[in-house]
């Protein structure tokens, strides 16, 4: 970087691609976006929530105050700022993404025409800091899957050219058939995995493209070829806004547009020949051989170390902003707004496709992209498989053969393979949905807030998914511990048996998902559901305590538990019709003690009366917590769905 001197001279035109656009504004009106007086509060918690008496008290602090700008097609404008500045916040308040929006108060207008609340997400493609792909999709498959949820039933061949076109833009050809991957394995790289998730909004076509640090984590050559290739999106016709942090100094000639904000406020924005005028008129000369970006930011941030620090530092901000809105630039950015609030002659810019594909054809499309996605984690596959297979060669060891001699003890060795069938078959449904399902539910949250599809789409294409993989690995589990340990041997015993491990599995995986709903942090809910899960089997089998001997509170709600149905049913399908003989011992008294029952029946009458009687009941309530769980899921994401649409 030569310095200031050098850069003036070549941004004499405005911009990279300002005096393209005066002639295209010659010929037709331009696109634009006027931000007119746009000022938003949030009212924060005092201390912390233990704290009772100063959890209670809420202070006000603003995020941003009274930001007015003006962009047109054809331009790219850059937001820099000081973490803290409210850059974030001005684009979610621009893409009308604000959580509070009671404390919003401003105008945006697109064309001249001030957006209503639902037209915000129709005008603007946003793309976040954090990059949200699928890991085992190439980037051809993931950008064909998005763009069959966003384009109306098209052709093949008419999607594959409009994937073909949108990576040739991106310069994403060459590597089309490249796994994305994560951080677990190696796939495309950071920049690349950015030019993806910008691909996947160009789909759209938007006009109106917004994106937040698009060169977070990028080394120095990344981030500038990921800012040339916006300029160039945007000098194509179309209104790029970014957020960026400590851009170098090359990137100068590229901006039609430099915003600098503090504290919320914008210090200024105007064309770089501007700024380095601006900031010398107030005394503040950017120095031979600085990046003017990291000089003014710094100029314009404020020193919170100390008082003295901060007083001084937010006092010469402010003399700046003052000066700002008393300049020619700033005049000028109010009477452009001024002008095309006049001139109508545009309507609104489209970015969303009406007539998107149907509800039923969006979950098709998901259930594919999550299949195709897991079918490459060979190791995943292997695991969900054999999961529950693992764990029965374990029991089948430890237990080895199921004798009817009571001595040697039938009875004991029989509840306890019912109290592990009951209680481990939720646990590996449980550990499937903690590391399967929160990369989708990242996913979707933000294909959500795009308008693709509802969050509660993926989470039943999810559910379809998973349901194959539950049955094949509970047959596999079920198959080898019912004819190993010899179990009850008879064919429709077997089946029952198979049911309910199936049922108690599967029940696991939906009870987590509910609660993925709801609670972001996945080591929270595997914490919750495990908790759960144990006391359910604690408080409604009987396994670990007589039903008769427990409080009546917790008898009641052992009627709320699928584990008191499912062990009531697998202990009648296996003792019901059993015959116990009673063998040698070195001690009469251990012979007394052990041969209590001669039949089973006797031993399900003792402990579980009333189950035999109702058995099917069981079963059919057992069987009632699946839908009952995966209506509650669906509810709990569309909760979310709401919650994620005010963010």
């Amino acid at each position: 970087m030569s310095g200031r001197g050098s850069l003036a001279p070549e941004r004499s035109g405005g911009g990279g691609g300002g005096q393209t656009g005066t002639v295209k504004a010659m010929a037709q009106p331009s696109d634009s976006i006027s931000v007119r007086g746009v000022s938003y509060t949030v009212r924060e918690r005092v201390g912390p929530w233990w704290n009772i008496s100063l959890y209670h008290k809420k202070w006000t602090r603003q995020i941003l105050k009274d930001v007015s700008f003006h962009i047109e097609s054809g331009q790219i404008m850059g937001i820099l700022g000081n973490s803290g500045s409210g850059k974030t916040t001005l684009l979610d308040a621009i893409s009308g993404r604000l959580g509070h929006k009671d404390n919003f108060f401003g105008e945006v207008y697109v064309n001249g025409h001030q957006l209503k609340k639902e037209e915000f997400r129709d005008c603007f493609s946003y793309v976040p800091q954090s990059d949200t792909l699928l890991s085992f999709l190439t980037i051809q498959e993931s950008l064909t899957y998005t763009a069959l949820l966003t384009l109306q039933k098209c052709s093949d061949d008419f999607i594959k050219k409009k994937v073909d076109a949108v990576m040739a833009e991106l310069s994403l050809s060459h590597i089309a058939d490249k796994i994305i991957g994560s951080r677990i394995f190696v796939g495309i790289s950071g920049g690349e995995r950015r030019r993806v998730s910008i691909a996947a909004q160009l789909l759209q076509d938007p006009k109106v493209m917004l994106l937040d640090e698009p060169t977070t984590g990028l080394d120095c050559l990344t981030a500038n070829q990921i800012v040339s290739l916006l300029s160039e999106l945007a000098h194509r016709g179309r209104i790029v806004i970014i957020t960026i942090h400590q851009p170098r100094s090359e990137l100068f000639r590229l901006f039609d547009k430099i915003a600098i904000m503090s504290f919320g406020e914008l210090v200024f924005c105007g064309n770089p020949v501007e700024m380095i005028t601006f900031f010398s008129n107030c005394g503040y000369s950017c120095p031979e051989q600085s990046n003017p970006f990291d000089f003014y930011v710094d100029l314009t941030s404020v020193d919170t170390r100390s008082k003295e620090r901060e007083l001084k530092t937010y006092s010469r901000v402010q003399v700046i902003v003052s000066a700002y809105k008393n300049s020619e630039i700033f005049s000028k950015v109010l009477a452009a707004i001024e002008r095309t609030k006049c001139m109508k002659e545009r309507p609104p810019i489209p970015f969303k496709n009406k007539d998107s594909p149907s509800a039923f054809y969006k979950l098709w499309i998901l259930l594919r992209r999550t299949t195709r996605n897991f079918s490459r984690d060979k190791m995943g596959i292997i695991m969900r498989l054999l999961q529950n297979l693992l764990f029965g060669l374990f029991v089948a060891f430890f237990l080895l053969r199921l004798r009817n001699d009571l001595v040697k003890g039938a009875v004991q060795d029989r509840v306890g393979l019912i109290y592990q069938c009951v209680s481990a078959p939720p646990y590996t449904g449980m550990l499937n949905a903690v590391a399967l399902f929160p990369p989708l539910r990242a996913i979707s949250d933000q294909e959500s807030k795009d308008g693709l599809y509802k969050n509660w789409q993926m989470l039943l294409a999810y559910i379809v998914h998973f349901l194959p993989f539950s049955v094949i690995s509970v047959a596999i589990f079920s198959t080898f511990i019912y004819w190993t340990a010899g179990l009850y041997p008879d064919a429709s015993r077997f089946g029952i048996f198979f049911a309910v491990v199936l049922a108690s599995h599967v029940i696991g995986e939906l009870l987590t998902l509910v609660i993925l709903g709801v609670v972001q942090n996945p080591n929270i809910v595997q914490s919750g559901v495990v908790l759960l899960n144990s006391a359910g089997v604690i408080v409604g089998t009987g396994l670990v305590r007589s039903i008769e001997e427990m409080p009546t509170p917790f008898k009641i709600l052992g009627y709320l538990t699928f584990q008191k149905y499912s062990s009531e049913v697998l202990t009648v399908n296996e003792f019901y019709g059993l015959n116990f003989t009673c063998g040698k011992s070195n001690s009469s008294t251990a012979i007394n003690a052990a041969c209590i029952f001669s039949h089973g029946i006797q031993f399900i009458e003792k402990n579980f009366p009333g189950a035999l009687s109702q058995f099917t009941t069981n079963f059919l309530i057992l069987y009632a917590f699946l839908p009952g769980l995966a209506i509650i899921a669906i509810l709990s994401f569309k909760i979310r769905d709401r919650i994620i649409s005010k963010q």
